[in-house]
């Protein structure tokens, strides 16, 4: 169909083609403007145009072609230029469509694209022939390669037949041979699953047996491993006592010595003190002396009785620390932790050792107090006050451990009083012949 608005019939400018240019026609277009772009100038380029300037004609017709085909679509004078290129690149087609008779030989996309560009007197008619020959010519195309594909399917068909018909034939004589064998596994496996069960009857069997001999080597190993640790802790019962008979041995008297030596003061200051308590007289005992009676100023039972103490008294301790040779032995932490735990460890530690100095300068008894090692994040430098000895447990050994041992170390009759409330360790020492005493006690007898 053509429309003609404005001039005759034989203006080609005013007719409009009133379908979307075919797609054959439409790159040939494309194609005929990237050709002519080259040999015009910027300035009589469009405007939307300029950007492509210096493309190649192949990456003008894909990168514009949008672009390219609108401009000669909405702007005349450069459909002009285009058609003025045109012209001189393809003399001959475009005159044989100025003079209204195409070239019969010539292809119909061409001509089709040419007159589009020209606009000659019927050119509408010829873009609509093209693309109905080009749709012809595609689906002539489509047709015979349909055909073609067809006898090809056709003969892949036959060959597939064939072929599925011979391997049928295979997967036959292969599936009576996989039943043969099969029936053959059958019996294998059967066999194979008796043999599996008997295995793992036997495997059960040697399970509990390994369980029980793994049981009694744990045991053995607990055993062991508890003889080990008594037998290490009485090495190093053995090793302190060594060093410490060294010492006395280097100075010139043995650890016998000084254990009889200083039980034999603790004897003497007993009998003095007893001397001095019963207020017994410096002469010999008289006959008159032997009569029974009550003399002015002899304690009566009831008197003792009335002098009895509770334990939590902080009078009990200073009793106990006005025996001959008394011995006072201070859980350290665990007096400061029951009076004082918000302090740190080191004011703790301070705080302790000025109160228990002043105590020994008051009762004049030895003073020893015990730290646990393991609180120490580093070495500890430390200055012990007059009179209290001051002593941190080994790596490995527990404060309660190192009080057992001082305890231990004492000969059997001294005065040992021992500071805890670990009631482990006061179990312990009260065994071994010394006197437990809370620390609630010695914080109260302090304060």
């Amino acid at each position: 169909m053509v429309e003609t608005t404005g001039g005759g019939p034989q203006d080609g400018a005013a007719e409009v083609l009133d379908r979307p240019l075919p797609d054959g026609v439409r790159r040939r277009v494309v194609q005929i403007v990237a050709d002519g772009f080259g040999g015009l100038t910027v300035a009589e380029l469009p405007a939307q145009l300029r950007q492509y300037a210096r493309f190649t004609p192949t990456r003008r017709a894909k990168f514009a072609g949008n672009a390219m085909a609108a401009a000669l679509e909405t702007d005349p004078l450069f459909r002009q230029r285009i058609g003025e290129k045109l012209r001189e690149a393809e003399p001959e087609l475009t005159g044989a469509l100025d003079s209204g008779s195409p070239p019969p030989a010539a292809d119909p996309l061409d001509v089709a694209a040419a007159a589009y560009v020209l606009r000659p007197p019927g050119w509408v008619k010829l873009v609509t022939a093209a693309g109905e020959e080009a749709q012809r010519a595609d689906a002539e195309r489509a047709d015979e390669e349909t055909r073609a594909e067809l006898e090809r399917l056709r003969a892949e068909l036959d060959r597939a037949r064939e072929h599925t018909r011979s391997e049928t034939e295979r997967l036959r004589a292969e599936l009576d041979a996989a039943k043969k064998e099969t029936d053959s596994l059958h019996r294998k496996l059967r066999s194979a699953l008796a043999d599996v069960k008997r295995g793992e009857a036997a495997l059960r069997k040697l399970r509990g047996e390994m369980d029980a001999v793994r049981a009694e080597g744990q045991a053995q190993v607990s055993a062991a491993e508890s003889e080990t640790r008594r037998l290490k802790a009485r090495l190093g019962e053995t090793e302190a006592a060594l060093e410490a008979a060294r010492r006395a041995a280097r100075e010139g008297r043995s650890v016998e010595d000084m254990r009889v030596r200083l039980l034999l003061d603790t004897v003497l200051d007993a009998a003095q003190g007893l001397r001095r308590e019963l207020a017994l007289p410096p002469v010999s005992v008289r006959p008159a002396e032997t009569v029974d009676a009550v003399e002015p100023g002899r304690m009566t039972p009831k008197d003792i009785a009335a002098r009895a103490l509770s334990e939590d008294d902080p009078a009990v301790l200073d009793q106990l620390l006005a025996l001959p040779q008394a011995h006072l032995v201070v859980d350290g932490y665990n007096v400061t932790k029951t009076g004082y735990p918000q302090m740190p460890l080191e004011k703790q530690r301070l705080r302790l050792l000025g109160q228990l100095a002043q105590l020994a300068a008051q009762t004049g008894a030895e003073v020893t107090c015990v730290f646990d090692g393991a609180e120490l994040a580093a070495p500890v430098l430390l200055a012990p006050p007059r009179g209290v000895r001051v002593l941190f447990s080994k790596p490995g050994v527990t404060a309660d451990e190192l009080i057992r041992q001082l305890v231990r170390a004492e000969p059997p009759g001294r005065p040992v009083i021992v500071v805890s409330t670990d009631r482990e360790v006061a179990d312990g020492v009260a065994r071994a012949g010394a006197r437990p005493v809370a620390s609630a006690v010695l914080l109260k007898r302090l304060s």
